[in-house]
């Protein structure tokens, strides 16, 4: 995929950017595989606000990704390779050999007619096919990667990224994800050989506000021009300083702008070897 510029012919013309859809084959999903994704604008079941900023947007439906793969041993076939409003990357329609269907996201390199296949033993290392951490070689870029055994892919899954196996020993893989971060996992979890598409995702520049409210997103404003019924530093005549004698703080009324929050060590520190943000000493 390349990223496609127009001439500036408006302001918000000048500084946007697109993506070209020449790779995407099908235009429309498969009818048994998606839902309607209904919109919430961040609130929750009792219409309280949990995700600010959020309302409008266009409609999307839902595409059913598989990222499970439990069909073992069954080769199946990229039919089309499609476009998803709800992912960066680009997802495929394969057909198993048995007839059934479903999405998966799309490896680097793979086009309409190649074979994926999804194994719980040792087969030939190839992008798209997908097998335990144990059997995978040393050095090769993965995605969709499980956490624990049997979950499905959580892990490495936005487009253009791929994780790097760096070592296996005493039952648990070694990995380098996109983030920096170094961190051990189960070796019995599973994940797809290859890099996630469409890795020019990153490039595409909205150029105008109008194309992040069609994403569903509403204006983002400091806490210093709001009221101060609706922020901790908002109120004041004029330009001000935050002048709070405790320092900046959240919108919920904690510390703020530089301030460690986090109380207790997670559950997960004892596989993270090396933090995508190194601590300062």
């Amino acid at each position: 995929m390349t990223i496609k510029h127009y001439k500036p012919t408006t302001p918000g013309r000048r500084k946007a950017s697109v993506q070209d859809f020449s790779d995407v084959t099908s235009g429309k999903p498969v009818r048994s595989l998606v839902k309607v994704l209904k919109q919430h604008a961040g609130r929750n079941n009792s219409g309280q606000i949990t995700v600010r900023h959020r309302g409008g947007g266009v409609k999307r439906l839902y595409r059913l990704i598989d990222f499970k793969l439990t069909k073992y041993d069954v080769s199946g076939t990229i039919k089309t390779i499609e476009y998803d409003p709800n992912r960066g990357a680009r997802i495929a329609l394969v057909e198993y050999a048995d007839a059934e269907k479903a999405y998966i996201v799309l490896p680097q390199g793979l086009n309409v007619g190649d074979k994926i296949i999804s194994s719980s033993g040792p087969v030939e290392a190839a992008p798209g096919v997908r097998m335990p951490l144990k059997y995978i070689p040393v050095g090769l870029f993965v995605y969709n990667i499980e956490l624990e055994p049997g979950r499905g892919g959580q892990l490495v899954r936005s487009a253009g990224v791929g994780a790097q196996i760096q070592t296996l020993e005493g039952g648990y893989a070694q990995l380098k994800l996109p983030s920096g971060e170094i961190r051990i996992l189960p070796e019995a979890c599973r994940a797809t050989i290859g890099q996630v598409s469409n890795p020019d995702f990153k490039l595409v520049r909205l150029g105008k506000a109008g194309r992040k409210r069609h994403m569903g997103w509403r204006p983002v404003v400091r806490g210093k021009v709001m009221n101060p019924i609706d922020h901790p530093h908002g109120g004041g005549e004029g330009r001000n300083s935050i002048g709070l004698k405790d320092g900046p703080k959240t919108a919920w009324g904690k510390p703020a702008l530089g301030v460690k929050t986090r109380r207790h060590k997670k559950s997960s520190d004892k596989l993270i070897i090396q933090r995508r943000k190194a601590r300062k000493k």
